[in-house]
């Protein structure tokens, strides 16, 4: 991508929201976040209240979306138990692309390329609003919490640090 940003219009998240008559807001970004500390701050808003997405694979090629607050950090040993997996770690660059559709850093628990189990870490109900990913780098999105979790219907367990 180039130093200059393209303009936000849509992608396969809004549209989703669009169907689904989900209402969010657009926080456009200035430039590419390289972390979730920047994207809050391009987007005015507390680390906590992103939701950070992480695709975990265990050792048979199954795979998990842990999404939690941003701040936090998950723990795939938590996760695994949830699962009853053997062993789980991050996903890499290439299957994260593959299994969900994004790209590492845009990848949201909504319109995803599979489906995909979804856990979300108990710590985030505690936000009325929510900020996730547009699915590109030029904006997120902000939505009820609730909406994201009906769009999801994730588990919800103790999965962070």
């Amino acid at each position: 991508m180039t130093d200059k940003m393209t303009a936000f219009t849509s992608s396969v998240v809004t549209d989703l929201l669009d169907r689904e008559s989900v209402q969010y807001k657009v926080l456009h970004h200035s430039g590419i976040a390289k972390t979730i500390e920047e994207a809050a701050s391009q987007r005015g808003v507390a680390p906590d209240q992103m939701v950070k997405s992480i695709l975990l694979r265990d050792m048979s090629g199954f795979h998990v979306l842990a999404c939690l607050p941003g701040s936090a950090s998950v723990d795939p040993k938590k996760v695994r138990a949830v699962f009853g997996c053997k062993r789980m770690t991050c996903a890499d660059s290439s299957q994260v692309k593959s299994v969900t559709g994004f790209s590492p850093g845009t990848v949201t628990p909504v319109a995803l390329k599979t489906w995909l189990p979804v856990v979300f870490d108990n710590a985030l109900e505690s936000n009325k609003k929510v900020n996730i990913s547009s699915g590109t780098q030029l904006a997120g999105l902000e939505l009820e919490f609730n909406d994201l979790v009906t769009l999801c219907n994730p588990m919800f367990a103790d999965i962070s640090r």
